[in-house]
């Protein structure tokens, strides 16, 4: 394939919508946002979702 017609992202190339954060967004450290814990429950509009740290080190947010 040529370089023209290729649409593969290239391997360092941030995923879609995962550029460089907006000035004016706040940052939340996870770190400091879990307190020494693994998981935390945040509620948003009356429901209840669940931060977790896997055992990799990923972070995944569950109803």
């Amino acid at each position: 394939m040529n370089a023209k017609t290729d649409k593969t992202p290239a391997p360092h190339a941030p995923a879609q919508g995962m550029g460089t954060p907006l000035a004016g967004l706040r940052r939340l450290i996870v770190a400091e946002l879990l307190a020494g814990d693994r998981e935390v429950i945040l509620e948003h509009d009356g429901q209840d979702y669940r931060l977790r740290i896997t055992a990799n080190g990923k972070l995944i947010l569950t109803k």
